[in-house]
């Protein structure tokens, strides 16, 4: 069923997921080769070494009594995250990872490696050739490099041999689990549903339990897969809080829409002080006898302030905080210290999460 969507509204699909529908990560150790003479160092990696003796016996090679040397292959660990509902024979992505001193996975081939859960048991089982995004080469004088070529991934590398047990209609009670909990939204998503309902039921089906969780009632005859495809589509308008997020370390400042600002008066400036050293060789006049060369040092002090100017901003929405931000002319470092200080001065309405 498909439910018109007006702007600002979402579908409840994409604010909430149902409680016990959720993947599963599993993890296994494997061997890697085809390398071209990218692998571990056997006498620095010594589980490789260990792992390739074993997996060559199981092979029918003995190889206890020799001294491997190969450069061809990587120990790994290989990682997947198993589907709700994923039947046996259904297939997932691998991502592969060096464990040891490899120095490219380009060209490699993962063997056979058994994945398990946090239960310890087998659920998948992934081989196949690796794709890797990124790549070095090194010279005698020079190196390049781009991405992480010890790294890749296996599209469609693993082959589900175990099913979970999960059965909506097994679950009991359906509930719905926001992924940004909030008393606001989880109260309109509890009105959306049983408008719904009372129209296509006749009863209320849906009732908020807190500010994540909202509990389903589903009818008698029908199907849980079938009464979540009905009502996972209702649109909903979601509310969040008022929040300013900064990361200092790349200078973004994010400002969510309901931020507010009292009145406040801002001045800025950028103090710049730039020292140079000229350093100057004074020389003895020619033929002196008693004369010497010496260095005599040259400092050049030059100490610049720009901006300064004072200015009121005050806003009752985001756009004219920004407006404001934007008339001093600031760079991201100065929206960052004045949101900070904002904060501190209490002008600042909404939380503040630096990163």
């Amino acid at each position: 069923m498909v439910h018109s969507l007006s702007p600002g509204d979402v579908r409840i699909k994409d604010i909430a997921s149902v409680e016990g529908v959720r993947e599963n990560q599993l993890v296994g150790y494997g061997l890697v080769v085809g390398l071209q003479g990218t692998g571990d160092t056997l006498r620095n990696a010594a589980f490789s070494e260990q792992s390739l003796q074993s997996m060559l016996e199981r092979l029918g090679v003995n190889v206890r009594d020799s001294a491997l040397r190969t450069r061809n292959i990587a120990a790994v660990i290989a990682t997947a995250e198993l589907p709700a509902f994923a039947g046996a024979g259904s297939r997932i992505d691998v991502s592969v990872a060096s464990l040891g001193d490899a120095s490219s996975l380009q060209g490699g081939t993962l063997i056979i490696t058994q994945l398990a859960g946090a239960d310890g048991e087998v659920y998948a089982v992934a081989q196949g050739p690796i794709a890797v995004t990124g790549y070095s080469a090194a010279g005698m004088a020079e190196s390049v490099q781009k991405g992480t070529p010890t790294a890749g991934r296996i599209p469609n590398g693993a082959l589900v041999e175990r099913e979970l047990q999960t059965n909506l209609d097994g679950l009991g009670a359906l509930t719905f689990k926001l992924r940004n909990p909030d008393f606001r939204t989880a109260i309109r998503i509890t009105d959306a549903i049983n408008t719904y309902s009372r129209r296509r039921y006749g009863a209320a089906v849906a009732e908020e339990r807190d500010y994540r969780t909202v509990a389903l009632i589903k009818p008698r005859g029908m199907s849980a897969a079938r009464f979540i495809a009905e009502i996972e589509g209702l649109p909903v308008r979601p509310d969040t809080p008022a929040r300013v997020v900064i990361d200092e370390r790349s200078g973004t400042v994010v400002m969510g829409a309901d931020v507010r600002i009292s009145t406040v008066a801002i001045t800025h400036g950028n103090l710049s002080i730039r020292v140079t050293e000229a350093p100057v060789a004074s020389q003895p006049a020619p033929f002196s006898e008693k004369g010497e060369t010496v260095v005599l040092p040259r400092t050049m002090v030059d100490a610049s302030e720009s901006g300064g100017n004072l200015a009121i901003i005050g806003g009752t929405d985001l756009q004219t905080l920004v407006r404001g931000l934007n008339q001093i002319g600031l760079k991201p470092t100065g929206v960052i210290a004045i949101v900070q200080a904002m904060k501190t001065a209490g002008a600042l309405q909404a939380d503040l999460v630096v990163q």
